[in-house]
């Protein structure tokens, strides 16, 4: 499917917004997606203002969720115990306007002209519609939306109404609570989209309601999280409302007026959040109030509403507080593409959308979906490890040290998880809001002990890249030993002297519960060095001594036949998937068995080749390109996390146009609904994953080495590409053109000034604030790799001159 790029006369390229010139319906939801709000802590869907124009409008917390008993068929020990789902908040972009006795809604009414924008440079949405009334009247509304940044739990909504000739005008601005309502939307039994709950939510606690201003307080049933909600309103006329209304899941405030000819009505909404836990449920940044009082609450909810309504702050001041927020945002974020305009407009959607998700999530994590819809549940993966922290770590220490602060709180947790598990140290969940599992389905969940090195990795990235001391001697480090230790318990020295690691799932969710899954085995091999070099009381030398062996004698399954390093132990002996499939069975998850796709040759998404990309210092040029050639065409690519580290190992082998093909796949995913979900949410560990194709794939960036790496391949039709980093205190500037790499330190108040050593190709080079420019030349296209198997041979052979064929769209 194609969306953005396939109706440009309807989505103008600008490089700097995201705008819609004409309304048409049928994709509202993925449009509400694409035009969200965030800060990471708060999140707004980009509906119409009109609740009748909505489809799945929303607002979201990071971390506020509620918890239920997970009730298995057949239950077994060890299976995760609760469920855990974001919760729609009661949501205050709602009104409705009346002109002259006709209710506007772009369904029903006349419009004239329409014009919507999303601003990155200034994080503001903008709605300006023309419509032709009834009356005879021409009304023009206009409505701005941000949220706050230094003040993340606030909103600001503004709605102007001008119109040609004196009009009577009623407007009711509106706050419902949507999580207890009743909704007619089919699941489909598609996993990735949250579920309803049977029970009712939130419970009201507290609501109070006067002159325009509303203090209304809800608690979860299950979790006991408690959501206060404070609303004030402005009008430029400085005019009382008619009424204000408060009820348990919809209350608002009216105006009832008339405008005279060429006026100009203004509304100003704010609105602030609050949240806390009432000794229930606490997770992350959600402040815990103890026990439950005997009041039931109540106390708790008056001190919580005091707390919203002394955090309102007027609508301007929120929608300069964005402006300043993503002035500084991209001074230090922004990636330039001197290539074809839609590429730069799309890269900056993306960059956007990881502001959104991250900027002000406090110490906690990154939900799969940020905070832009309620797909997966509102849940925190390894996908913020592998796909978001390098973004992070470079763009944002800090916010990449609280990422990884929220996985060392869950320390506790996952060590009583270990235990139900049968191995040491820590275990991590799979999927989580809490700290506890909640996948339901181990095969594709618990069985994936990666998750375990994919946070000790991001560990000692950040350490490494940051120079943080104190944070790698405690934190860091107890996170290294504790994953070690559990990797030591898990696998096991087998009678070939060989360390195995035996019962997982690798990345690719294709292939369930196998052994000596090669990703999991490289990464576990550098988790255990890595715990093995830090200081950290009670690690002995023999737990040095033993962790180094495994490290050293660690099982990486290869295939002498092919000469090429198998996915695991039994990969290839399976029976090649039948790609007559039709493209209507995509993605294969939603129409087989688990079963049926397990037991055949496919991939879902990269494995061997993150393997490869993580661990770029352990393998030959030789082993990645033939792992290359072997795994990209029998990966589907129904993961949206797939696209990007395919095009990252395409542009470093030397295939220059399949990289960039890849690259165009991930860059697109959400603008274009490719993997046809977008309306449940901004696939955020993709926009992370864009970052690292552009920094690591066309820069070709390597870290945790003795210094930076770079390898430069940038498309053939490319002119520049500039970014910058942030590297142990100082700013890196990058700047590459298809001559030459130039990198300089950019001037940063108490930064060392030592040049810093950076390898290109090789070579190092002395990086000053002057500047360092080195040629590099076009590198060649290596032969395609050949393999015995003659099916192997052809297939692979015509999918690299293909990429898409004979897979969906992705």
């Amino acid at each position: 499917m194609a969306l953005i790029n396939s109706d440009r006369l309807r989505f103008p390229c600008d490089p700097w917004k995201l705008v819609e010139i004409i309304h048409a319906p049928g994709v509202e939801g993925t449009l509400e997606t694409l035009f969200a709000l965030g800060n990471g802590h708060l999140g707004i869907r980009g509906a119409h203002w009109a609740p009748s124009d909505a489809h799945l409008p929303g607002t979201f917390i990071n971390g506020f969720h509620e918890v239920w008993d997970i009730k298995h068929a057949e239950n077994a020990f060890g299976f995760a115990r609760t469920g855990q789902g974001i919760v729609y908040v009661p949501d205050a972009n709602n009104f409705t306007l009346t002109i002259d006795g006709e209710q506007l809604s772009l369904t029903e009414s006349m419009v004239l002209e329409f014009q919507r924008s999303i601003n990155f440079a200034t994080g503001i949405y903008e709605c300006v519609i023309k419509w032709a009334c009834h009356s005879g009247a021409t009304v023009t509304t206009v409505e701005r939306r941000a949220v706050g940044f230094k003040a993340r739990g606030a909103i600001g909504i503004e709605l102007l109404v001008t119109s040609d000739q004196r009009v009577a005008v009623d407007i009711t601005s509106t706050v419902i609570n949507r999580q207890d309502q009743l909704t007619s939307d089919s699941l489909d039994h598609d996993p990735r989209r949250s579920g309803r709950h049977t029970g009712r939510v939130l419970k009201q606690l507290y609501a109070d309601g006067a002159d325009g201003a509303l203090n209304l307080v809800w608690k979860t049933a299950a979790s006991r999280q408690l959501v206060a909600l404070a609303v004030d309103h402005r009008t430029s006329t400085g005019m009382q409302p008619f009424e204000t209304i408060v009820a348990q899941d919809e209350s608002s405030v009216r105006f009832v007026l008339a405008i005279d000819a060429d006026e100009t009505f203004r509304m100003e909404k704010s609105v602030s959040y609050a949240v806390s836990s009432q000794g229930g449920d606490p997770v992350g940044n959600i402040t815990t109030h103890g026990t439950e009082p005997e009041d039931d609450g109540v106390s708790a909810a008056k001190d919580l509403a005091a707390t919203a309504e002394a955090a309102l702050i007027p609508v301007a001041t929120v929608l300069a507080d964005s402006a300043a927020h993503y002035e500084q945002y991209w001074r230090r974020a922004d990636i330039e593409v001197d290539a074809q305009p839609e590429i730069q407009q799309a890269v900056r959607w993306n960059l956007f959308q990881l502001a959104q998700a991250t900027a002000r999530a406090g110490v906690s994590g990154i939900p799969a979906k940020g905070v832009s819809g309620s797909g997966y549940e509102g849940h925190y993966f390894w996908d913020q490890e592998i796909y978001l922290l390098p973004y992070l770590t470079y763009t944002n220490p800090t916010g990449a040290r609280q990422v990884l602060q929220s996985r060392h709180a869950m320390l506790p947790d996952a060590r009583v998880r270990a235990k139900e598990l049968s191995v040491d140290g820590a275990l991590f969940p799979w999927r989580t809001i809490n700290g506890l599992e909640a996948s339901a389905y181990y095969a594709a969940g618990t069985a994936q002990f990666h998750i375990a090195a994919a946070i000790a990795f991001a560990t000692h990235r950040y350490q490494w890249a940051s120079g943080d001391a104190s944070f790698g001697q405690e934190m860091g480090a107890e996170i290294l030993v504790e994953t070690a230790r559990m990797w030591m318990s898990l696998g096991f020295f087998g009678k070939d002297g060989q360390f195995h690691i035996h019962g997982v799932t690798g990345p690719d969710e294709y292939t369930a519960v196998v052994n000596d899954n090669l990703y999991t085995n490289v990464m576990a091999r550098f988790n255990l060095r890595a715990a093995a070099a830090v200081e950290y009381p009670g690690v002995s030398a023999q737990d040095r001594q033993l962790w180094h062996q495994a490290a050293d004698r660690m099982a990486l399954p290869f295939d002498t036949h092919l000469q090429v390093h198998s996915q695991d132990q039994d990969f290839m002996t399976l029976e090649p998937w039948d790609w007559s499939t039709p493209r209507a069975k995509y993605p294969l998850l939603l129409h087989f068995h688990p079963l049926v796709i397990y037991r055949h040759q496919i991939l879902k998404q990269a494995d061997t080749v993150l393997a490869m990309f993580l661990q770029w210092q352990n393998f030959t040029a030789e082993e990645k390109q033939r792992a290359f050639d072997f795994y990209d065409p029998i990966t589907t690519g129904d993961s949206t996390l797939s696209a990007c580290v395919q095009g990252i190992m395409a542009a470093e082998i030397g295939y220059g146009d399949i990289a960039l093909r890849h690259f165009t796949d991930a860059l697109f995913i959400d603008l274009d609904d490719s993997h046809g979900n977008t309306a449940d949410g901004v696939h955020i560990a993709s926009t992370g994953g864009v970052w690292s194709s552009l920094v690591c794939g066309f820069a070709g960036m390597r870290d945790q080495a003795d210094v930076l790496h770079f390898d430069p391949r940038l498309p053939d039709d490319w002119d520049s590409l500039a970014f910058r980093l942030a590297f142990r205190g100082r700013i890196l500037a990058v700047e590459l053109t298809p001559e030459a790499i130039k990198l300089s330190l950019v001037p940063v108040t108490g930064a060392s000034s030592e040049p810093l050593m950076v390898n290109i190709r090789g070579s190092l080079v002395a990086v000053t604030l002057a500047g360092v420019t080195t040629p590099v030349r076009a590198t060649s296209r290596p032969q395609l790799s050949v393999f015995p198997s003659a099916l192997s041979h052809d297939s692979h052979h015509q999918h690299l001159q293909t990429v898409h064929s004979p897979f969906p769209t992705r």
